[in-house]
């Protein structure tokens, strides 16, 4: 960052003397683009989404509008829910043709975060914070800088601060965008872009997988039903003293439909007693119960890996660790124990398919043990516990009447498994862990061998093989912006993560 201001720098910034607005971020490499010089063609109004307003939100429709807050730092692709994606009245749809592989940015609120379209969104809108980028050439180099740190801080120091929302027009083309300083700079352009092609292929996969498992399961329901049939009952005396709650949705339809489809499936239901797992709260990390501890995002050895569930991917994986020393011998989550969110991020799911030296979650959280049991029907009992909560049966069964939802130990003598068979839970399994060898690439071959790959992997893998490649490829746009040579080297695919 410089520490010398010109004249000329204080008469752009409009005689503005505020010292983050006089930041500048510079590099060591010299060579760079701006954002502009990427685009096909000069930024229109036009490539820029419009705002409908909340009165034209409905309940449901054809037609959709994406929110700033579906383009989130740690996916490559759009985040797509209800919270994220809103239906719209047709009437005030506009016709943005949004095309796999468009690029989408967002200049208000969470400022610079960007996304590549994973499909069509033909039926889709933006709102008034996102661009579209008329960019064809060297997409995915622009966009693995768009996600890297290198551009999000230039674009920070650029943004006034101060207000609520803030708001950086089209400030992010003026961006920096460092080239490879050497003279195979084109080999290394095709490198970054083949890894972050890579990086896009992942998260496709992990998300297509992680509907084939939600499917698998609704149809298994669906198509093994007893002759009985349903019929809404309002809530008894008896019922209110079994249930011991009045805030809870267990009286509603909606929980009594869900309740009566896995209670009808034709091999019968199990308990978590039935089936001989145990609930045991996660570790009490208050200075009272366990002393003073030390929190960091950055990776330290002896510190336990901490485990929250607001890290917790809608896919069954952990995103991201916090590191936490402590002195004292804290509880910690084994290989195959399934982690379960009872507060905030209520339902999130987490299974551990592998050894975690030192992983501990916190007392919002619970585990969920069997020694016995293997690894298919764990991974069943984490699946249908992801399925139960995407399909809202989690909030119905929670204690509501605190505000958030929150579940109970008692809570869990409410939640019954369908009896899959055997086979059954083993296909879902290897949909979501299927360890399969890696092949030497090289440039010629890399994207092609990834996506053989991909195919094959089970969610749990691509996770794995995801976040090594994001570190491979940070380090890389990291180098490139330092001016340092670079090595168009994938061995980094076989070394630990």
């Amino acid at each position: 960052m410089s520490s010398n201001v010109s004249y000329k720098k204080i008469i752009e910034a409009r005689y503005n003397l505020a010292p983050s607005q006089l930041k500048v971020l510079t590099f060591a490499n010299s060579n760079y683009l701006h954002v502009r010089d990427f685009l096909d063609r000069p930024l229109k109004t036009s490539d820029r989404g419009v705002e409908v307003g909340s009165a034209n939100y409905i309940r449901n429709s054809y037609k959709f509008f994406i929110r700033a807050k579906s383009l989130t730092s740690g996916q490559f692709l759009p985040e797509i829910n209800t919270e994220e994606i809103k239906p719209i009245r047709p009437q005030v749809f506009v016709d943005y043709k949004l095309s796999e592989g468009d690029i989408l940015i967002s200049k208000d609120s969470n400022i610079g975060e960007s996304v590549i379209l994973d499909k069509d969104y033909f039926n889709c809108m933006l709102s008034g914070a996102l661009y579209k980028l008329p960019v064809s050439k060297k997409k995915y180099y622009l966009l693995a800088f768009f996600k890297s740190s290198i551009f999000k801080d230039q674009l920070d120091l650029m943004v006034p601060k101060g207000a609520t929302i803030r708001h950086a027009k089209t400030l992010f083309l003026d961006c920096k965008i460092p080239l490879p300083n050497q003279e195979n700079l084109d080999d290394v352009i095709s490198y970054v872009e083949e890894l972050t092609k890579s990086i896009v292929n992942k998260e496709k996969e992990i998300r297509k997988k992680n509907e084939q498992i939600f499917t698998l399961i609704t149809d298994e329901i669906n198509c093994n039903q007893k002759n009985e049939k349903f019929k809404f009952t309002h809530p008894r005396l008896n019922d209110l003293q079994i249930k011991k709650r009045l805030d809870t949705g267990m009286y509603n339809k909606k929980y009594q439909e869900q309740n009566f489809l896995i209670r009808n499936y034709g091999f019968g239901t199990s308990t978590f007693k039935d089936l001989g797992y145990k609930i045991s709260r996660g570790q009490n990390l208050q200075v009272s119960s366990i002393g003073r501890s030390i929190y960091t995002d950055f990776i330290k050895k002896n510190f336990y890996k901490l485990a929250l569930s607001k890290y917790f991917s809608e896919w069954m994986t952990v995103e991201k660790y916090i590191y936490l020393g402590n002195a004292k011998k804290l509880k910690v989550v084994n290989k195959g124990d399934i982690i379960f969110s009872c507060r905030g991020d209520l339902g999130r799911v987490a299974i551990i398919c592998e050894s975690i030296h030192g992983l501990i979650t916190n007392i919002d959280n619970v585990h969920i043990i069997n020694n016995s049991a293997d690894i298919n029907n764990k991974i069943f009992v984490a699946s249908f516990l992801n399925y139960l909560r995407r399909t809202g049966y989690l909030n119905q069964v929670s204690i509501t009447g605190s505000g958030a939802n929150s579940f109970t130990k008692y809570h869990f003598d409410h939640i019954i498994f369908p009896n899959f068979p055997s086979g059954k839970q083993a296909e879902i399994a290897k949909i979501f862990y299927n360890d399969v060898r890696i092949k030497n690439m090289n440039i010629n071959d890399y994207y092609k061998l990834s996506c053989e790959w991909d195919a094959e992997s089970g969610v749990y893998n691509l996770d794995l093989s995801l976040k090594k490649l994001k570190i491979h490829l940070n380090k890389t746009l990291q180098e490139i912006s330092e001016g340092k040579e670079i090595k168009i080297d994938f061995s980094f695919i076989n070394s630990g993560v």
